[in-house]
């Protein structure tokens, strides 16, 4: 199975270890991963305004040079798979943002949100399936009980990213006992962290941080695991490191227990 791959900028610095595991994984489970050529930073986030169209070119950039290629895109960080979704569903669904985007793009062919965007996980479920996963696990996780941390940015808007329930997904927790380990039922696994507000009001994202720290410790975890570089941060970074849990990316657990992790 080959996948056009967009990394985002943030797996190229801070998240590095996202990023690393996740081919690792891949390579392990017979899926190739082909990074698109001179992709360009996707904003982080999606502009709600309807005649904002700068600030979403280079996602529907990406997303043409996935059609080009013939194949579906796979993404990786919550953000980035976010804006993805979101500029590929304008270009399917907003007459007037496809048209104005296509002229200002002038590309060979107009791009009408053809492109498949499916994240990582999606890739897991639905492509390589859990099932085959659990049979290629050689040190599975027993006995770990991890929290599975959502955040915002995977599942809202519901309708557009269709990933899984947005109210009671499942998708992290069926993978987790896919690798052997035991999912712990929680509270605050869909909520927000504080997210983009940390640049703002540090004492607000901290508040958000220890409510979802304090709940998953509260109901036996022993780490949490997430898709988001923010989330990542925030929760590490912003909560106090008396109780702190160790907070890793569903990848690294993935590359443990797929044995390919260093």
């Amino acid at each position: 199975m080959i996948f056009s791959y967009y990394p985002g900028c943030t797996l190229k610095n801070k998240a590095q270890d996202l990023d690393r595991y996740a081919r690792l994984s891949a390579e392990k489970l017979g899926v190739a991963l082909e990074e698109l050529e001179e992709w360009q930073c996707c904003g982080g986030a999606f502009s709600m305004g309807r005649d904002e169209i700068a600030s979403k070119l280079a996602s529907v950039r990406a997303l043409n040079a996935a059609k080009e290629q013939g194949r579906d895109l796979v993404t990786l960080c919550s953000a980035c798979h976010n804006v993805l979704k979101q500029a590929n569903d304008a270009m399917a669904n907003d007459a007037d943002f496809s048209l104005r985007a296509n002229n200002y793009m002038q590309l060979a062919a107009p791009y009408r949100g053809e492109t498949q965007v499916i994240h990582y996980l999606e890739l897991l479920r639905d492509r390589v399936g859990f099932e085959a996963l659990k049979k290629a696990v050689v040190k599975p996780l027993t006995g770990r009980k991890i929290a599975a941390y959502y955040g915002c940015l995977l599942l809202r808007p519901s309708k557009v990213m269709g990933m899984d329930n947005p109210e009671n997904p499942r998708i992290m927790e069926d993978f987790l006992r896919a690798i052997g380990a035991q999912p712990v039922t929680w509270a605050m696994r869909n909520e927000c962290c504080g997210g983009y507000a940390v640049m703002e009001d540090r004492g607000l994202a901290a508040q958000k941080s220890e409510r979802v720290m304090d709940n998953a410790r509260d109901m036996g975890a022993e780490a949490i695991v997430t898709a988001c570089p923010l989330c990542l941060y925030n929760l590490k970074k912003n909560t106090l490191k008396e109780g702190r849990l160790p907070v890793l990316y569903f990848t690294e657990l993935l590359a443990e227990a797929l044995g390919v992790k260093d």
